[in-house]
C-alpha cells in the first residue's frame, strides 16, 4: 500500500513537472518549497550566505562538503560570502540597500545591526516559517535567546545558541606570563597591568605587549542603549534607570588616560587606532588583550591559536540586549527561498554533521577525530579555515577539544543561568523620531571611539571635542527621546 501510494505521488509529480515545463511557469519560490518529500527530486536552489570574519581560503572546499550534505537532506546547495570584521557592517548595508538577493546574514547589536535593520524592512519575519521548519531551532536554543530576538513580539533572526552572558578577560599569552613568572589572578583592572606590562615590555625589544586594533574595547561599567552611542546606565542603577553619556563618567576618563599612558609608554602598537588586525596573533608577539569569555575559552582560543593562552576575569558576566544578540542569523526580506533558507537555519542548529562540518572544515584536513565527541586541530585548519565558531550556530552540538572536560556544555549551561541581567535587558529603543541624530552620531563614534579606545590620543584633549560634536550632532535630543521611551518601559514592567 504504502509503496504505491509512493508511485502515485511520484508519477503525480512527474506530471507536474512536465506540465510546468511545457507550460514555460513556475516561481523559483514554489520550485524552492517543492512538492515531493524526495528531496532527492528536487532541483536543489543556491542559498547565498553572507558571514562576517576574516575571509577564509578554503571556504569553498568546505561549503562543497556541506552543500552535497544540504542537497541530499534539503535540495539545497550553500555559498558562503565573508567579509572582514572591519568591512562587514558597510558591504551588508550596501547589499540591503541595493536589493542585491541574498539569503541568510549574519547580523547582530555590533554588525549589520539587528534591530535598526529589522526595522527597515531588511529581513522576512520569521515566525511563521519558525513553526513551520524550525521546529527543532525550537528545541535547542534558548528560550532566553528566542525571547530576546524578538522585536515588538515579531522574530526576524535567529540567536545563535551559545553563551548567555558577556564577560570580559584578561587574556594572556602564557609563554610571557612563565618566563616572567606573572601571577595574573592579582590583575583585576585596567591600572594593574601596567607593572607586568612594564616588565614584558622590559624583556622583550620589538614586542608591543597589549594587542589591540579598531575594534579594541576595554570593559566599561554601563550598559549601553546602543552599541554605537556613549549614552547608558551604570550597571548598578537597577532603580532608576538614569541615562548618563559615559564620556562625562569620571571612571571612563580615568580608563581612557590609563591607556593613553600605556599608548605613550609604547605598551600598543603606533597604529592600533587604525589598524584592522594584526599579525601578532599569528607570530605569538603579544602579551594581553581583552575579548569577551565563555566556559573552557582558553582551551578554543588555544587550540585556535596554535600556542597556549591563559586568561583571568576582567569584568562581572552580565546578560545584555547585545549579548542575548550578539550573533543571529536574519533570512533576506529579499531572499527567493526564505522556506529553504529556514530549512538549512534549523538543519545548522540540530544536526551534528553539519554544525561540525561549518565550524571544523574537512576531516583529515582541518581537523583529525579523536572519538565521536572530541576532534583535534590541525595546522591547515589554522592556515585555511579559522573560522569564528560563535557566528555560525548552535553550541552545544560542537565537537570537544581533547583539552575540554566532558561536562562543557553542562558548564555552559550553568554559566548562561548564573548571570545578573543587565540593567536595560529587554529595552529596544525605537530611533523612529530621531533617524538622522542617531545616523550622525554613529558617524562621530566613528571618528573618535577607535583612538580613545586604544589611547592614541590625550583624552584630555580629545574626551571635550567628542562630547562637544556629539552634543553638536544632537545627542541631548536622542537622550531625551531614549530617557522617555526607557521610563514608559519601566513603568509598563510595574
Amino acid at each position: 500500500m504504502a509503496k504505491a501510494k509512493k508511485m502515485l505521488m511520484m508519477t503525480f509529480c512527474l506530471i507536474m513537472v512536465a506540465s510546468l515545463v511545457l507550460a514555460g511557469c513556475g516561481s523559483k519560490k514554489e520550485e524552492a518549497a517543492g512538492t515531493s518529500g524526495d528531496k532527492k527530486d528536487e532541483k536543489p536552489v543556491e542559498l547565498i550566505w553572507y558571514t562576517i570574519g576574516t575571509p577564509q581560503k578554503d571556504v569553498d572546499k568546505v561549503m562543497e562538503k556541506v552543500s552535497e550534505y544540504t542537497k541530499e537532506k534539503i535540495g539545497a546547495t550553500i555559498k558562503m560570502k565573508m567579509f572582514d570584521w572591519g568591512d562587514y557592517n558597510q558591504k551588508m548595508q550596501v547589499i540591503a540597500a541595493s536589493g542585491e538577493p541574498f539569503d541568510i546574514a549574519f547580523t547582530c547589536s555590533w554588525a549589520f545591526d539587528y534591530v535598526t535593520n529589522a526595522k527597515k524592512g531588511a529581513f522576512y519575519e520569521l515566525d511563521e516559517l519558525l513553526d513551520k521548519y524550525g521546529q527543532d531551532i525550537k528545541k535547542n536554543v534558548h528560550p532566553s535567546f528566542l525571547e530576546g530576538a524578538k522585536i515588538e513580539g515579531k522574530t526576524y533572526a535567529i540567536p545563535v545558541n551559545k553563551e548567555l552572558p558577556a564577560q570580559k578577560v584578561f587574556r594572556f599569552n602564557k609563554q610571557y606570563v612563565d618566563k616572567y613568572n606573572i601571577d595574573i589572578k592579582s590583575i583585576k583592572t585596567l591600572e594593574d597591568l601596567e607593572p607586568v606590562l612594564a616588565k614584558v615590555k622590559a624583556g622583550e625589544p620589538g614586542l608591543y605587549p597589549v594587542s589591540a586594533d579598531k575594534q579594541f574595547k576595554f570593559g566599561i561599567p554601563y550598559d549601553l542603549v546602543n552599541e554605537n552611542l556613549p549614552i547608558g546606565v551604570a550597571l548598578t542603577d537597577t532603580n532608576d534607570l538614569k541615562l548618563v553619556n559615559i564620556l562625562e563618567q569620571p571612571d571612563m576618563m580615568k580608563s581612557f588616560e590609563t591607556m593613553h599612558d600605556y599608548y605613550k609608554k609604547g605598551y600598543l602598537k603606533k597604529d592600533a587606532a587604525t589598524a584592522s588586525n594584526g599579525d601578532e596573533m599569528k607570530t605569538g608577539k603579544w602579551f594581553v588583550d581583552m575579548p569577551d569569555t565563555q566556559p573552557f575559552a582558553d582551551n578554543q582560543w588555544s587550540q585556535t591559536l596554535g600556542y597556549p593562552v591563559v586568561s583571568t576575569p576582567y569584568t562581572e558576566p552580565y546578560v545584555y540586549n547585545w549579548s542575548v544578540m550578539g550573533s543571529m542569523h536574519g533570512i533576506s526580506a529579499n531572499s527567493k527561498y526564505p522556506e529553504k533558507a529556514m530549512q538549512f537555519l534549523n538543519l545548522l542548529n540540530s544536526d551534528k554533521y553539519l554544525r561540525n562540518l561549518v565550524n571544523n572544515g574537512i576531516e583529515d584536513v582541518h581537523y583529525k577525530r579523536i572519538d565521536d565527541s572530541t576532534v583535534e586541530y590541525l595546522p591547515a585548519k589554522t592556515e585555511g579555515y579559522d573560522m569564528p565558531a560563535f557566528t555560525l550556530g548552535n553550541f552545544f552540538i560542537l565537537d570537544k577539544l581533547p583539552t575540554d572536560p566532558k561536562d562543557k556544555w553542562e558548564q555552559f549551561a550553568k554559566f548562561n543561568d548564573a548571570a545578573k541581567n543587565a540593567p536595560l535587558l529587554g529595552f529596544h529603543f525605537n530611533a523612529d523620531n530621531v533617524k538622522s541624530e542617531v545616523t550622525a552620531l554613529t558617524n562621530v563614534k566613528e571618528e573618535f571611539y577607535a583612538s580613545l579606545f586604544t589611547g592614541s590620543v590625550d583624552p584630555k584633549v580629545y574626551v571635550p571635542k567628542a562630547i562637544e560634536k556629539f552634543k553638536q550632532a544632537g545627542l541631548d535630543k536622542v537622550m531625551a527621546e531614549m530617557q522617555a521611551q526607557l521610563d514608559a518601559w519601566k513603568a509598563s514592567k510595574k
